[in-house]
C-alpha cells in the first residue's frame, strides 16, 4: 500500500483530500497543528476505510516542528508516495504596522512548502517514482495584499519544481482553487458574503479534480471550466486591469 502526508488534514481542503485518499486505498500521515481533531480525524478513517493513519501534531511555522515533518517526509523505510502541502489560513488584508500575521504567512505557505516540497522531492527521486501536490491559489494571478505574494511563491515554485523532476518519475502539481466552501474565509475572519453563489465550488469537486489531475502529472490544477476561464483570463489581461479588478472583489468582500 502507499502513504500520503497531507499537512493542514483536519479541515477543510485538506481533510478533504485526506478522505479520498483514504477512499483510494493508501495509508495517511495526517498533519496538523491541534492533536485532539488530528486523533478524531485518524480515527475515522481508519474505521471507515480499513487503513493505517499515522499522526505528527506539528505548528509548521516552528522550524523545529517543521524539521520533524521532514524527517518523516524523508524516511526511506516508512516512505511517502504522495505528499499534499496544504497547510494555511486566510487573513484580512490589510496596512498594520505589525506584520505578524503575514510573517506567519510566510512560514507556514511558503517556506515550509518549500521545505516540505524540497525534502519530498529529495527522497521520492531515490526511488524513482511519487507526487507532490500544493495548494496555491487563483489568488497567485491578482495582487490581493501579501496573499496573493504568499500563493503566488507557492504556485511558481511548484510549478519549477515539476520541471526539475521532469524524467525522475516523480510528478509536482499547482492546485489553484477559486472559492471552496470550507471553514477557511470564516476561520480568517473573511466577509465572503458578497461573493455570488455560481463562484463557490464544494471542497470535494476540488479535490477530485485535482487528484486526476496529479495522477496525470499535470503541473497547474485548475479544476472547473470557471477556474480555468478565470486564470486564463488573469493571465492575458493588461495588470492594470487586473489590479482594477483586485480592488472590485475587494469591494464585493466588504
Amino acid at each position: 500500500m502507499t502513504t500520503a502526508l497531507v499537512t493542514g488534514a483536519t479541515s477543510g481542503i485538506g481533510a478533504e483530500f485526506a478522505r479520498q485518499l483514504a477512499a483510494r486505498g493508501e495509508n495517511l500521515v495526517l498533519v496538523a497543528r491541534n492533536r485532539e481533531r488530528l486523533e478524531q480525524t485518524a480515527a475515522e478513517l481508519t474505521a471507515a476505510h480499513k487503513i493505517h493513519v499515522e499522526v505528527l501534531d506539528a505548528d509548521l511555522a516552528d522550524r523545529a516542528a517543521l524539521a520533524r515533518v521532514a524527517e518523516r517526509l524523508a524516511d526511506q523505510a516508512r516512505p511517502i508516495d504522495t505528499l499534499v502541502s496544504n497547510a494555511g489560513f486566510g487573513y484580512p488584508n490589510g496596512l498594520d504596522a505589525d506584520t505578524a500575521v503575514h510573517e506567519q504567512a510566510i512560514d507556514v505557505m511558503a517556506t515550509a512548502v518549500l521545505v516540505l516540497g524540497n525534502t519530498a522531492a529529495a527522497a521520492m527521486t531515490r526511488r524513482g517514482h511519487g507526487r507532490i501536490i500544493t495548494v496555491a491559489s487563483l489568488s497567485a494571478w491578482i495582487a490581493q495584499g501579501s496573499y496573493s505574494a504568499v500563493k503566488a511563491f507557492a504556485k511558481v515554485y511548484s510549478e519549477g519544481l515539476s520541471v526539475e523532476l521532469h524524467g525522475t518519475g516523480v510528478t509536482a502539481t499547482a492546485l489553484c482553487p477559486g472559492w471552496v466552501r470550507t471553514e477557511f474565509h470564516e476561520r480568517g475572519d473573511i466577509d465572503a458574503s458578497g461573493i455570488p453563489a455560481w463562484v463557490w465550488v464544494d471542497a470535494e469537486r476540488c479535490v477530485r479534480e485535482s487528484l486526476a489531475h496529479a495522477d496525470v502529472g499535470r503541473a497547474i490544477s485548475l479544476p472547473t471550466k470557471r477556474w480555468k476561464a478565470a486564470a486564463f483570463a488573469l493571465q492575458h489581461l493588461p495588470r492594470s486591469t487586473v489590479r482594477a479588478i483586485t480592488r472590485a472583489v475587494g469591494r464585493v468582500r466588504q
